[in-house]
């Protein structure tokens, strides 16, 4: 698959897997996945089948009537048969559940609602179809959310993350040792992320020939395979360059002479490798915070929309469909700007402040 592009080789890669995982689920599934197979992308419908994978194994260890079933002899009746008392039972045992290898699994809010959403879209499909008559699912309540604070980087945080990729004083011995083969690849990979607020899948997906010095573009594949260019600055700028004249000496595995960056192995790095790659610079600048390359996309969203005052720009940059989504990220500092323009606009012209004649005045 050398010469077709990052994102269609994952996205054949999602396909096998769903296929896999497909087998495994009751046959009438089948019709589901194809059904919202136009409208969603195919991680979502992976994520899709890993939560019925878990709710199936909830009835069969928890239903006295599907029990003695196999997950491939569980049928739309028995679905229908469900009340909305026995779905609520399934969000209460999502709490804390065992995996296949009898590990104890603890889903938080976020999780319980969306392995709920999940489901409530799965009976959905069959209801409005008409292969069920009744929907228990819709009247399931979803949990409640509590917000969480956005963990991002401080403009001070930003500055000593790149210097610390840039000279590694902080590092291990071990560490540097890594550090001087990788540092020009490590400032304009961070560089970059913290520069654009590109996804990490998108980052990663990049190959040379996506970079557009001219126009000062990235062309990258949002969610969903939409292509778009991303504009960068003069810092991304100057990282990138540095990083491609050491990139033009590397002679890539087969199969990775396409890609931007590339791994010691010389081959494409991955998703994990980079969220390692912050992990390590950022528990050195910041222990307390939890930096992951999605905190870099939301201290880039911080600092566009401190400059730009525009949340419209902000979730257009970001590839957020709805701009709602970007408002709930930083309803905080919609406030505090709101605030800071409570004396923006004047009413009357402020009368002038006459102070008491002294005796030089009157001389």
């Amino acid at each position: 698959m050398a010469n077709i592009p990052y994102h269609e080789q994952k996205d054949i890669e999602n396909i096998n897997k769903l296929r896999e995982l497909i087998k495994e689920l009751p046959p009438f599934c089948s019709d589901f996945f194809r059904g919202i197979e136009p409208r969603t992308s195919s991680r979502t419908r992976i994520a899709y089948a890993y939560d019925l994978k878990i709710f199936f194994e909830f009835l069969r260890a928890e239903n006295p009537a599907m029990s003695r079933l196999s997950m491939k002899q569980i049928t739309l009746e028995h679905l229908e048969q469900l009340t909305v008392t026995d779905l609520e039972e399934y969000m209460e045992y999502l709490k804390y559940r065992f995996n296949d290898k009898n590990q104890g699994v603890i889903n938080r809010e976020r999780g319980i609602m969306r392995k709920i959403s999940s489901l409530k879209s799965f009976y959905n499909y069959f209801f409005c179809n008409e292969k069920i008559k009744t929907n228990p699912a819709a009247l399931v309540r979803m949990p409640k959310l509590h917000e969480k604070d956005i963990i991002r980087l401080d403009i001070d945080e930003v500055a000593e993350l790149l210097d610390e990729v840039e000279y590694g004083e902080s590092l291990t011995d071990k560490q540097k040792a890594f550090h001087e083969k990788t540092k020009v690849r490590d400032l304009a990979l961070l560089t970059l992320l913290l520069g654009t607020g590109i996804r990490v899948s998108e980052c990663v997906g990049l190959d040379i020939n996506d970079i557009d010095f001219k126009n000062g573009g990235i062309r990258i594949h949002r969610k969903g395979g939409k292509e778009v260019t991303v504009y960068f600055g003069d810092e991304v700028e100057s990282a990138l360059t540095a990083y491609l004249d050491e990139r033009e000496q590397i002679l890539p595995e087969k199969g990775h002479e396409d890609a931007l960056f590339l791994s010691l192995q010389r081959k494409r790095m991955s998703v994990r490798s980079v969220e390692n790659l912050v992990k390590k610079y950022a528990k050195i600048v910041t222990p307390l915070k939890k930096i992951t390359p999605h905190k870099l996309r939301s201290t880039y969203g911080t600092n566009l929309y401190r400059e730009t005052g525009d949340i419209y720009l902000v979730a257009d940059v970001l590839g957020h469909s709805d701009v709602n989504t970007t408002k709930k990220h930083y309803a905080a500092l919609e406030d505090e700007r709101r605030r800071s323009a409570r004396n923006a606009v004047q009413l009357r012209e402020k009368p002038e402040i006459r102070r008491p004649h002294t005796p030089e005045d009157l001389s």
